[in-house]
């Protein structure tokens, strides 16, 4: 029987499956946070760039043609009766019992694993992410908002831990908070919220410790 769904219904079908929101896998193209939901609800563009499907089907972990591809290979192994290859096997990274605040602040005392996500190992490798540094754990509070929303899941690379501009967990006095971290001279960090109700926070890199920097994010749409 042919599968009649569209690329379209399967991005989204997959997005739901993984609980990863558009916007959240719009940023990951590099594109602006309306581009897939664009092209699902209004059909612009009408076809993925190649590139972007390309980086869509290694994170789903399923072939091209399932996004709009061509299936050269499934054409062949139609044509000669062999049976399709198996895809590559998840990687299960832990997810913990922990949440990040961004807002008020989350103390940080229970880091044991619950559950885990799946991702494609090629899209972990590709990102240039080693996979024993990974954990995901859940955003709290509104203050990286429209970035990170209360209820998200972050990706957090715990190799990447040096002071520079990006998104970082920190723990600051056994407390969690996930923030933009930029230097604010020597030996001080200045912690810095999306949602510009709350106000930049200076701190010396005494009291602060780099947990990891965020690397992927998902959520509900």
């Amino acid at each position: 029987m042919v599968n009649q769904t569209s690329p379209r219904d399967r991005l989204l079908q997959l997005a739901r499956q993984r609980g990863v929101s558009l916007s959240g896998l719009s940023e990951m193209l590099g594109r602006n946070a309306s581009y897939l939901q664009q092209f699902i609800r209004k059909g612009s563009p009408r076809r993925l760039e190649e590139s972007d499907r390309r980086t869509l089907a290694q994170f789903f972990a399923v072939p091209e043609s399932e996004l709009g591809g061509a299936d050269p290979q499934g054409a062949a192994r139609r044509a000669t009766g062999q049976a399709p290859r198996l895809r590559e096997e998840w990687i299960e990274v832990p997810r913990l019992a922990i949440g990040a605040a961004a807002g008020a602040g989350a103390m940080a005392s229970d880091e044991a694993p619950f559950d885990s996500f799946r991702f494609s190992p090629r899209w972990l490798r590709d990102a240039g992410l080693s996979i024993d540094q990974l954990s995901t754990i859940r955003v709290t509070g509104d203050s990286m908002v429209p970035l990170l929303n209360d209820g998200d899941e972050i990706l957090v690379d715990k190799g990447q831990r040096s002071l520079r501009d990006g998104i970082h967990v920190v723990r600051l006095d056994d407390v969690l908070l996930v923030k933009r971290l930029a230097p604010a001279g020597r030996g001080r960090a200045s912690l810095i919220s999306e949602n510009h109700a709350y106000p930049p926070v200076e701190v010396s890199l005494e009291e602060l410790e780099i947990v990891g920097r965020v690397v992927w994010k998902g959520g509900r749409l």
